[in-house]
C-alpha cells in the first residue's frame, strides 16, 4: 500500500505543474535559508578534536599588578609570561604540555622566481605535533633533547614545501628564515583545525584561519629572537630589548596540558594552585584571583568563537522557514480541496478516513522529498556565495554528510508538518454532498 501511495503521490506532482512547482519553490527556499546557516553553526561549533577534547586543557593564571584590581575581576590575560610557561613545561603532569606562540619572518628560496617572500608559522615544544595529532606526510618532529638543545630545525606545511620545493621531498634540505638557517626534518599532510582552537588568541584569522606556513622549537626562536605574530599583553614596561620582554611578566604565550583521563583534572587544578601559592611567596600572582582550567569545548565557548550573532542568525533563518511553512500550508489547502470529488467518490466505494488521510500525507512528503532536493542545490548555492566573501568563511561553509542528511530530514519533516491540516480538512469530506454535486 505504501508503495501504491507514493506513485500516486508522484503522479500528482504533474497534476496542475504551477501550484506544485510554487509549492516545491516555497519549501526549497526555506529549507535553503535554513540549512546554509545552520550548516555554518555546525562547522563553527563543531568538536576539533573528539578523541582528546576532554583530555586536553588550557591553564589561566593571573599574574597582573594588585594596582586597580578589584576580586572577580577578569584575568589580565588569557595567555602566559614566559616564566609561567618555562616553569609549567618544566613541571611533571599531565601526559604532555606544549606553550606556543606565533612567530612571522623572511623566507630566502632557493627559486629565483621566488626571491624573498614572508611566512607565518608557530614556535612550539616537542610535544605539541603529538598533543595535537598533527599528521606528517614525510620526515619527522623534533625531539624533546632537540627543544631543550635549541636546535635549528625546522617542519614546513605541505603548502609552504609544495611552494617551495614542488613535487621533491625536502626533508635534509636547509631553508633561511629571518636570516638563519634551518634543516627540514618533516613535511605535514595539509592539515585544517576547524576550529583553530589550540591557537586563537591573537591570531589575526582567530579561530579559522588559515594553517601555519613552518615550526619551530620554541627554544630556537626565542634564542633567534624570532619576530612575534601575535598579541602580548604587559601591564608595566617590559623594557627595552627582546630578552627583556621574554624575562618580563607580559604575557604572549599560549600553553596546553594533554591528561591522560579526564578525570586527572582535579589534580592538575590543584596543580596550579600550589604553583600559584609558590609564585605568590616569591612576589608574584599578588591578585590571588582563581586560577582557571578550560577543556576544548569550554575554551571555545568562554572565547565565544560562536557568536550570540551566528545564534541569532540561525534563529532568524528558522523563523523564515517557519513563514515559508505558512504559505505551503495555503498552498496545500488550496491543492487538496479541489480533490474533494475524488475523496467524495473513494469514501463512497468503501476508503476510510485513516486510508485518504495516510495517502494525501504521503503526498506531502513526495513533495518535501523534492522539496529537499531542490532546497540542496540552493544550500549549496549559497554556501558558495558565503565563502566567496573571505578565506574565514571558506573553511566553515561547507556541507558534511550528518548536513546533507538533515538538508532531507528537514525538508520532510517540514512537508508533513504543513501537510497536517489540509489532510486533515481532506479527511473531513462527506461522501454524500460530493456525489449530490457530481
Amino acid at each position: 500500500m505504501f508503495q501504491y501511495y507514493f506513485l500516486l503521490g508522484l503522479r500528482s506532482l504533474r497534476r496542475n505543474p504551477a501550484l506544485t512547482a510554487l509549492l516545491v519553490l516555497t519549501l526549497a527556499v526555506g529549507v535553503a535559508a535554513s540549512i546554509a546557516t545552520l550548516t555554518i553553526l555546525h562547522v563553527m561549533s563543531g568538536d576539533p578534536i573528539p578523541l582528546k577534547s576532554d583530555r586536553l586543557f588550557v591553564p589561566v593564571l593571573d599574574n597582573g599588578p594588585l594596582a586597580g584590581y578589584k576580586p572577580g575581576d577578569d584575568a589580565n590575560d588569557d595567555q602566559l609570561s614566559y616564566t609561567d610557561a618555562r616553569n609549567l613545561l618544566n613541571a611533571n603532569i599531565g601526559e604532555r604540555r606544549t606553550a606556543m606562540f606565533g612567530v612571522a619572518g623572511p623566507v630566502e628560496s632557493e627559486r629565483a622566481d621566488l626571491g624573498v617572500f614572508s611566512a607565518g608559522g608557530e614556535a612550539v615544544t616537542a610535544d605539541f605535533f603529538p598533543m595535537f595529532d598533527a599528521p606528517f606526510r614525510h620526515g619527522r618532529p623534533w625531539s624533546a633533547l632537540e627543544d631543550k638543545a635549541g636546535a635549528a630545525v625546522i617542519v614546513l606545511s605541505s603548502q609552504l614545501a609544495a611552494k617551495l620545493y614542488g613535487d621533491t621531498v625536502p626533508v635534509g634540505r636547509r631553508l633561511r628564515i629571518a636570516g638563519h638557517a634551518y634543516q627540514i626534518i618533516g613535511v605535514l599532510e595539509k592539515w585544517t583545525v576547524v576550529p583553530r582552537f589550540h591557537h586563537i588568541i591573537g591570531n589575526s584569522g582567530g579561530a579559522f584561519s588559515e594553517e601555519d606556513e613552518f615550526f619551530v622549537p620554541l627554544s630556537t626562536a626565542i634564542a633567534h629572537q624570532m619576530g612575534r605574530n601575535g598579541s602580548s599583553g604587559c601591564t608595566t614596561s617590559p623594557g627595552a630589548g627582546y630578552q627583556a620582554f621574554v624575562d618580563s611578566e607580559c604575557t604572549w604565550l599560549h600553553f596546553w596540558f594533554e591528561l591522560a583521563s579526564s578525570s586527572d583534572r582535579p589534580a592538575l587544578q590543584s596543580f596550579l594552585d600550589s604553583y600559584a601559592a609558590e609564585q605568590r611567596k616569591l612576589g608574584r600572582m599578588e591578585r590571588q584571583a582563581p586560577n582557571k582550567l578550560y577543556d576544548v569545548r569550554e575554551w571555545l565557548d568562554y572565547l565565544k568563537v560562536v557568536g550570540n550573532d551566528n545564534k541569532l542568525s540561525a534563529w532568524l533563518a528558522f523563523g523564515f522557514l517557519m513563514l515559508c511553512l505558512v504559505n505551503t500550508i495555503g498552498l496545500l489547502l488550496a491543492k487538496f480541496s479541489v480533490r474533494a470529488p475524488e475523496v467524495g467518490i473513494r469514501r463512497a466505494l468503501g476508503a476510510s478516513r485513516r486510508e485518504i488521510f495516510y495517502q494525501f500525507l504521503l503526498e506531502s512528503t513526495v513533495v518535501g522529498l523534492a522539496g529537499g532536493v531542490l532546497g540542496l542545490l540552493l544550500a549549496f548555492g549559497a554556501l558558495a556565495l558565503i565563502a566567496m566573501q573571505s578565506k574565514e568563511l571558506t573553511r566553515v561553509a561547507h556541507m558534511d554528510w550528518i548536513m546533507l542528511l538533515t538538508t532531507f530530514a528537514l525538508a520532510v519533516a517540514a512537508a508533513i508538518l504543513a501537510g497536517l491540516l489540509p489532510t486533515w480538512r481532506a479527511c473531513q469530506v462527506t461522501p454524500a454532498l460530493q456525489l449530490k454535486s457530481q
